[in-house]
């Protein structure tokens, strides 16, 4: 019985390397990614070991044309179209196949001096520090768009929460500058990453470098790390750099979706504080008065997929022996990028959203004026008139509001001089020093908002200050990013003169 149960296994899965299960689930899928995101880098690994390998002398100058030739002969078009073959392990082997029937044997020669395990390694960091560069560049587009809206609206009064209860008046500009700031921080939290990601893991072959003379710190020159993996153990072990950038993106993604979660909110009818263009809304197919925002709530249920991918990430590395793995490779890599060119997309679609939306001043003002959340500014105010301390100012206060609810009364416009008085007596046996004027003012939004000049406060003239700082950021930022994408450009081009200049000779 067992051994005709063998029998019809191998009948399926087949007698030799891979079967057909393995070739299904592991080999062509990660041959698909590969075809797809590696072939470039592979190939400029390829010219830039080359080019070492001249250099240390390790090659001669006749096998370095023939190998070079060959490499300019590969048509990478042809490779991304072209399924899984069994007989080759994967795209590297299929490379190097090619390059040997073009060259013959002395292509061999290419492999002096490195494994695949830090070829690959530097693959994936390759492919993630690009990845990395265009999330940052959407993200800054995104913090541009929030810079711009926000200007509009330092002086749009609005209701801030804590634990979900009004607190005290702001503006929205105010809660925007928050927002900002919480992505310049995943800004440079992203930078970090990229420091780490970028380094070079060429040189470290397959764990414990190489007895051939090569030369590990022109191998990151010429591909355009700024660093180098020195340890080579750590080079085809260490995961970290994955998982510091799964981490900066799940933050990222977090970060954000706590914003889409308050915009969902202030879309509702009930709160009338946003209303979403046209293009960012969907009408029900049985209600017509419904306006869906169904463009903030992909943002927010995208921004959750790209928590998981990125926890995906996390999981796959817990607990895998620190050495070359698959765990951390082919199997992983593509949640990394997913989340990122996810979050990239969400970046381009939030900041398009949040442009075109109308904010409902009027709405956002009346509730302002009529909520206890401006009675902080009273108390603040009443230990200054009365020469009493903030505790017995705020029991004062207090006293006054839990004696409007129990009547049913729940705007601030039945908050009366004549009550608060009333209640000053009750508490320090004298009546209120305060004028009626100056007590009335103390109780507007705009003037408790216009107050808080502080760095960090919502007034006005201190926000706008505030933004235009943060505005004058931005080609900081944009620089940054176009000096570590013109590194990797002029290294792709010198790269591609080494390669004609091989093609030519040959030829």
């Amino acid at each position: 019985m067992f051994h005709e149960y063998k029998s019809r296994i191998h009948e399926y899965e087949g007698t030799q390397f891979p079967s057909n299960s393995y070739r299904k689930i592991v080999l062509q899928p990660a041959y698909e990614e590969a075809k797809k995101h590696f072939l470039k880098s592979m190939v400029q690994i390829h010219i830039a070991h080359l080019k070492m390998l001249e250099e240390q002398q390790l090659v001669s100058k006749d096998d370095v044309k023939k190998i070079g030739f060959a490499i300019s002969q590969l048509d990478l078009e042809y490779y991304e179209k072209q399924d899984y073959k069994p007989q080759f392990e994967d795209l590297f082997f299929r490379i190097e196949n090619k390059l040997m029937e073009i060259a013959g044997d002395v292509a061999g020669n290419l492999h002096i001096g490195r494994s695949r395990n830090d070829m690959g390694i530097a693959i994936y960091r390759m492919t993630i520090r690009e990845k990395l560069l265009a999330l940052m560049e959407e993200l800054v587009t995104l913090r541009t768009s929030l810079i711009a809206f926000a200007l509009e609206h330092v002086d749009t009064i609005m209701i801030g929460y804590t634990h979900t209860q009004q607190a005290q008046p702001t503006t929205f500009a105010h809660y925007l500058k928050a927002v900002i700031d919480q992505l310049t921080r995943d800004f440079k939290r992203m930078q970090h990453a990229y420091a780490t990601v970028n380094r070079s893991s060429m040189g470290a072959a397959a764990l414990t470098t190489t007895g051939f003379h090569i030369n590990r710190q022109r191998m990151q020159e010429l591909l355009a790390f700024d660093d180098l993996v020195e340890n080579a153990w750590d080079a085809v072990a260490g995961a970290d750099y994955i998982a510091e950038t799964a981490s900066v993106v799940q933050l990222a993604a977090l970060n954000l979706g706590r914003t889409a979660q308050d915009f969902l909110q202030w879309a509702t009818q009930e709160f009338n504080a946003i209303s979403l263009a046209s293009p960012y809304v969907q009408v029900s197919s049985i209600m017509p008065q419904k306006r869906n925002p169904v463009s903030i709530e992909h943002t927010r249920s995208l921004l959750s997929s790209v928590v998981g991918d990125a926890s995906t990430v996390l999981q796959m590395i817990h607990n895998t022996p620190f050495g070359d793995i698959v765990d951390t490779e082919d199997d992983m890599q593509p949640y990394i990028w997913r989340a990122m060119e996810k979050l990239r997309g969400i970046y381009k679609l939030f900041g398009s959203l949040v442009v075109t939306m109308d904010v409902n001043k009027e709405k956002l003002l009346e509730r302002a004026e009529r909520s206890f959340a401006n009675v902080t500014q009273l108390a603040d105010t009443l230990v200054i008139t009365e020469n009493i301390s903030f505790r017995q100012s705020h029991a004062i206060v207090s006293n006054c509001v839990r004696a409007l609810l129990k009547n049913n009364k729940d705007s601030i416009e039945d908050l009366t001089w004549e009550l608060v008085n009333e209640k000053c007596i009750e508490l320090t046996d004298k009546p209120l020093n305060i004028s009626k004027e100056e007590f009335y003012q103390s109780l507007k939004p705009t003037h408790f908002v216009n107050i808080r000049k502080l760095p960090g406060g919502p007034a006005p003239m201190t926000m706008r200050k505030s933004l235009l700082k943060a505005k004058r950021e931005t080609p900081l930022l944009n620089r940054w990013i176009q000096i570590k994408k013109d590194a990797i450009l002029q290294s792709e081009k010198r790269l591609q003169q080494y390669l004609d200049e091989w093609s030519k000779q040959e030829t």
